[in-house]
């Protein structure tokens, strides 16, 4: 990640912690590690050369990997907010069984390519609790979910024998709404939550879930378990990416 996105994560999490006033609040963190299996096909036009349909497994032997990703988020009441970095990145390499073009540029038959698939977001969560039962079922509550998430993305393909290098980058902003629920098991030492949000607009789409269990061995400490998923679909002039990332993670929760 670039030295300026990094600073905008970290002053993106101080404002977070700052803007809390003191008393009455929740602060923590969370650390995340993912293992999703993938399938992703995408296309590079330019106006001179269309591309060629690319199933990254099929097509460039890129296979599946876990991740980490960190949460930091505060809370006052009935608002929350949190911001949460994700790095997604795969590579492959292979012999091309057919030539493929992809941004402008052709791969022949039977080349050796390096691939790359690398999806950076950083997401800025706010949560407000519209229905709240801490007294009731075991601590119910139901949140109504807003959502901005930033990809910074590129795919590359390069063939180093032959001098070849083509690449598509994307920046997004994207808004996104959902719901969220939690309910505490147990006298509070084990919970559950689900979350979903998502936007689809003319024909693209973006959509994220995720499901899991906690259990809370000591005081300020949760370890998770769960599922997530995140779909994207985004078709534009120059680029077409589909993408379904889906997979069980496990977490680590500190908070005060």
């Amino acid at each position: 990640m670039k030295r300026s996105q990094w600073t905008v994560i970290c002053a993106l999490a101080l404002l977070l912690l700052w803007a809390m006033p003191v008393g009455a609040f929740e602060i923590g963190a969370r650390g995340y590690y993912w293992f999703p299996g993938f399938k992703a096909d995408m296309k590079s036009d330019t106006a001179a050369t269309p591309g060629t349909d690319i199933n990254l497994k099929d097509n460039l032997d890129v296979g599946t990997k876990a991740f980490p990703s960190v949460e930091v988020f505060g809370g006052l009441g009935r608002s929350h907010l949190g911001l949460t970095y994700t790095p997604i990145a795969y590579s492959g390499s292979t012999t091309l069984a057919t030539k493929i073009d992809f941004a402008g540029q052709t791969f022949p038959a039977l080349t050796n390519v390096d691939s790359d698939l690398k999806l950076r977001m950083l997401d800025l969560e706010y949560r407000f609790t519209a229905l709240n039962m801490e007294n009731i079922l075991a601590g119910f509550s139901l949140d109504a979910i807003g959502q901005l998430k930033y990809i910074d993305g590129e795919a590359k393909i390069a063939a180093p024998a032959l001098g070849l290098e083509a690449k598509q980058s994307v920046q997004l902003p994207i808004p996104m709404v959902g719901v969220g629920a939690h309910i505490g098991l147990l006298l509070n030492l084990l919970e559950a939550r689900a979350k979903v949000t998502g936007i689809s607009y003319s024909g693209n789409y973006l959509y994220e879930a995720l499901v899991d269990l906690s259990l809370t061995p000591f005081p300020l400490l949760d370890i998770h378990a769960g599922y997530k998923v995140i779909k994207v679909h985004l078709d534009r002039n120059d680029l077409f990416l589909n993408a379904d990332f889906a997979g069980p993670y496990v977490a680590l929760t500190v908070s005060w």
